[in-house]
C-alpha cells in the first residue's frame, strides 16, 4: 500500500439500489487516487460501466452467480426477478463465498465493503483485511429498526415497534400499525441460505471492523450521532453521494413533449427500478395523478400479473389522458428529466439515489415508499424535515387511494398553500447545501482519512 492510496474492494447486495451507491462512492475514492476493485455480476458488468467514471482505478471483477433451485439460470439481479425469489439470490450471493475468497487472497485489499454478505467479515479476518459494513439506507432508518438496544428487545411486539427505539433522537417519527405489522413480518422471513434477514444484518454489523453511512450531518446529523453511541465500533459518513453520469443527449421525444407544457406544471412519478404495484394500487396512483389535473409522465413497472402498462390500464384511461399524461413502462433519464423547467412535483419512493435527485432538484416532491427503510426515510422528510409530503394510507391495510394521491400531489403544487410554501422554503434550504461541490468534497477528505486510519 503506498502512503496516500488505499486499494479498496466492493461487494454490494446483487440490487441495483445497492451496486450504484457503492459505485458512487467508488468513484469518488478513486478521484482522490483509491484504486478500487469492483465484484460484479458477470452480466450486470454492461449496465453499470457507463457510471465508472474512472475505469483506470476502478476494475470490474466478473462474479459467476452460482444455480440455485428456482431461481431462473440467467437471473443475476433482484430486477431480474420477483421479491419472492429474492432470498434464493440471497442465497446464491452466499454461494459465491468461495470465489470472493480467491479473489481477496490474490488481489490483497486493504478494505473491503460490503452489505448483505455476512460472511465477508469472516474472510477478511483470515486474511488480514478490513471490512466495512456500507449502508445505503438513511441513518434514520437504521438507527429506527436495527441499532443494539433494539435488537435486545426483539421484533415480538407491534405496539414497541410503532415507537422509536430508546434514545432515538427524532419522535416525530413513529410507525402506523401495518407498518408496524410490515416489520414484525419481515423480522421472520429467511432471507438465503435458511438465515433470517436480521441475523444476517445483525451479524453483519457485530462482525464488522467498521460502519459506513450513505449519509450527510446536515440532514441527519442527531440520527449520526445516535448511531455512534449505540455502535460500540467506528462509523463513517461519507455524504450522500450522487455523481453526475457522463454527459448524454436527452431524448428528443422526451423534450418536445416536455417542452409542450409550461414552467414548473408538470408532475413526475417513478418508483424505482424495481418496485412493482398490485394492479389494483397501480390503478389508483395512476388514476390519482389523472385526478390532480396536471399533465403528468409516469415512468412504472407493470404491476404483478400484467405483461405490460398497456393491459394494466383502466378502461377508457389512454383516450383520457391523450396529449396531457403519460404511462411509460421502460427506462427514463431520470435526472434530466428533473432538471427540465416544466417539472413540478416528483412522485418518488424515496430510494437512495432517488430522494437525493430529488432534494437536489428544483421540484417540489410526494413520497410514496415501498420498504420499511424508504417508510422511516418518508416520515424523517415529511415529518422532521418537512421539506415533502407522503401519500397517506389506509390504517389497516395500507392502501393508498387516487384520492390520498391527489391530495398529497395537490399539497405541494399549490404554491400559496400553507403546507406548500413550508416545504418550498425547507426544500430551498436544504438544496443549497446539498448542491455544493465543497460539502461533498469535504465528506470524502475525511471518509478517505478515516479509512486510511482504520487500516492504520
Amino acid at each position: 500500500m503506498g502512503s496516500t492510496s488505499l486499494h479498496i474492494a466492493m461487494y454490494p447486495w446483487f440490487a441495483i439500489g445497492h451496486l450504484r451507491p457503492f459505485l458512487y462512492l467508488s468513484n469518488k475514492l478513486a478521484q482522490k487516487g483509491n484504486k478500487i476493485s469492483f465484484f460484479i455480476p458477470t452480466n450486470t458488468q454492461p449496465k453499470m460501466k457507463p457510471l465508472n467514471l474512472y475505469p483506470d482505478r476502478i476494475t470490474f471483477f466478473p462474479v459467476t452467480v452460482p444455480p440455485v433451485d428456482g431461481l431462473p439460470p440467467d437471473a443475476e439481479t433482484t430486477s431480474d426477478v420477483p421479491p419472492t425469489l429474492y432470498p434464493n439470490l440471497m442465497t446464491a450471493m452466499d454461494r459465491t463465498e468461495n470465489q470472493i475468497d480467491l479473489l481477496l487472497r490474490d488481489l490483497k485489499p486493504d478494505i473491503v465493503f460490503f452489505d448483505f454478505a455476512y460472511w465477508v467479515p469472516k474472510l477478511t479476518r483470515k486474511l488480514g483485511i478490513k471490512s466495512i459494513l456500507y449502508c445505503v439506507s438513511s441513518a434514520a432508518a437504521i438507527g429506527y429498526t436495527l441499532v443494539p438496544v433494539r435488537q435486545r428487545s426483539g421484533y415480538h411486539s407491534e405496539a414497541e415497534l410503532m415507537q422509536p427505539p430508546s434514545g432515538f433522537p427524532d419522535s416525530s417519527i413513529t410507525l402506523h400499525p401495518h407498518e408496524a405489522r410490515f416489520l414484525t413480518a419481515f423480522a421472520k422471513v429467511k432471507f438465503g441460505s435458511d438465515v433470517l434477514f436480521l441475523d444476517r444484518i445483525f451479524t453483519s454489523f457485530a462482525q464488522a471492523d467498521a460502519l459506513g453511512f450513505w449519509a450527510c450531518r446536515e440532514i441527519e446529523g442527531p440520527c449520526i450521532d445516535y448511531l455512534v453511541s449505540q455502535f460500540e465500533k467506528p462509523v463513517l459518513v461519507s455524504g450522500p453521494i450522487l455523481v453526475d453520469p457522463p454527459a448524454s443527449t436527452f431524448e428528443e421525444k422526451w423534450v418536445e413533449w416536455l417542452g409542450s407544457f409550461k414552467a414548473g406544471s408538470v408532475i413526475y412519478c417513478a418508483l424505482g427500478s424495481e418496485c412493482k404495484l398490485t394492479k389494483d394500487q397501480f390503478q389508483e396512483l395512476i388514476l390519482g395523478l389523472e385526478l390532480c389535473g396536471w399533465p403528468f409522465l409516469a415512468a412504472l413497472k407493470p404491476p404483478f400479473g400484467a405483461e405490460s402498462i398497456e393491459e394494466a390500464l383502466p378502461e377508457g384511461f389512454e383516450e383520457r389522458i391523450k396529449g396531457k399524461g403519460m404511462v411509460h413502462g421502460g427506462w427514463v433519464q431520470q435526472r434530466l428529466i428533473l432538471g427540465h423547467p416544466s417539472i413540478g412535483c416528483f412522485v418518488t419512493h424515496c430510494g437512495s439515489s432517488s430522494l437525493l435527485e430529488a432534494l437536489r432538484s428544483e421540484c417540489q416532491f410526494v413520497m410514496l415508499p415501498q420498504l420499511i427503510d424508504q417508510i422511516i426515510t418518508a416520515k424523517m422528510m415529511a415529518k422532521s424535515l418537512k421539506v415533502g409530503v407522503e401519500v397517506e394510507r389506509g390504517e389497516d391495510a395500507g392502501l393508498f387511494t387516487k384520492e390520498s394521491v391527489c391530495k398529497a400531489v395537490r399539497a405541494v403544487m399549490e404554491v400559496d398553500s400553507e403546507v406548500g410554501r413550508l416545504v418550498r422554503a425547507n426544500h430551498a434550504i436544504l438544496r443549497d447545501v446539498l448542491v455544493s461541490e465543497d460539502l461533498q468534497s469535504s465528506y470524502i477528505d475525511s471518509f478517505s482519512q478515516k479509512l486510511k486510519h482504520l487500516v492504520g
